[in-house]
């Protein structure tokens, strides 16, 4: 389990944190990194793009000459593509560059650029962004203690802090992110990632989650992965309905079938009353 110095902002240290091996000790994926960066860039296009189609641009649409004749080729319209200022045939039109990117690869990112900065030792850990003034001279003199070397600074805060909002928004390369919308671009663009106490713990938490056992997901008992659990409960129900049901008849015969079997059968005979001899 890494564990890092929390420093204050006078570049002292205070104390240490401990920081889960499955966010800050994971093994560095780059095709990951390179899923969630292409990902964010192509949400952020505008998609405005556009040319005109032959319908679209100005001129006549009457037939210039006559179709046959002339020994010139044949024309329908001054706005063909095949002319100069005609229309453009399959050109760009508006549309969104958005894809879904699924959620475990973006997490697997995010895990992947924060154990990234940690190995390369660019990850500061700050016990409270806690400024006296807005002022960004006196900010900018609190970053130099921790790397001046830095050319672009991350800043992540849990929530709002104004001090912190106003004296960072005009410092060059330095970029200030709530740590519930961070980014895997973000991480590394920056050279310097600088997070909170409350913002690694939080990370830490929300990065972990799915990694519990069944005992944590019960209150108690074995340690078995949470995933067998979920597993188990099918199959009782394929069970149940590979049973044969008990009213069920199996050599009942079909209504249809009994219906033709009634047609074709033939009539019994019926005996014929006898005669009555008239006395004489």
């Amino acid at each position: 389990m890494p564990v890092v110095d929390v420093m204050n902002l006078e570049g002292d240290k205070v104390g240490q944190l401990e920081l889960a091996d499955a966010v800050f000790g994971a093994k560095v994926n780059p095709h990951l990194l390179h899923e969630a960066v292409r990902w964010y860039l192509n949400s952020q296009r505008a998609g405005t793009h556009k040319t005109k189609g032959r319908s679209e641009v100005s001129g006549s649409g009457r037939k210039l000459w006559k179709q046959k004749g002339t020994g010139r080729a044949r024309i329908g319209s001054i706005r063909s593509p095949l002319w100069r200022k005609g229309g453009t045939v399959h050109g760009p039109q508006p549309r969104s560059y958005a894809y879904r990117l699924p959620r475990k690869m973006f997490l697997g990112a995010l895990r992947s650029a924060l154990s990234s900065k940690l190995a390369s030792a660019k990850l500061t850990v700050v016990d409270a962004w806690q400024l006296e003034s807005h002022k960004t001279k006196p900010f900018r003199a609190t970053l130099d203690k921790f790397d001046g070397d830095a050319r672009t600074t991350l800043i992540v805060e849990t929530g709002a802090n104004p001090n912190l909002e106003l004296a960072s928004r005009n410092l060059e390369g330095v970029k200030l992110m709530i740590s519930g919308n961070l980014q895997p671009y973000d991480l590394l663009r920056h050279d310097r990632i600088m997070l909170s106490k409350d913002a690694a713990v939080k990370l830490v938490a929300a990065l972990s989650h799915g990694n519990e056992t069944a005992e944590e997901v019960r209150g108690g008992g074995t340690e078995e992965p949470a995933e067998k659990i979920v597993a188990a409960k099918p199959v009782k129900a394929a069970a149940k309905a590979k049973a044969p049901k008990a009213h069920a008849k199996p050599h009942a015969k079909p209504a249809k079938a009994a219906h033709k079997a009634a047609k074709t059968a033939k009539p019994k005979a019926t005996a014929k009353p006898k005669k009555k001899k008239d006395k004489e």
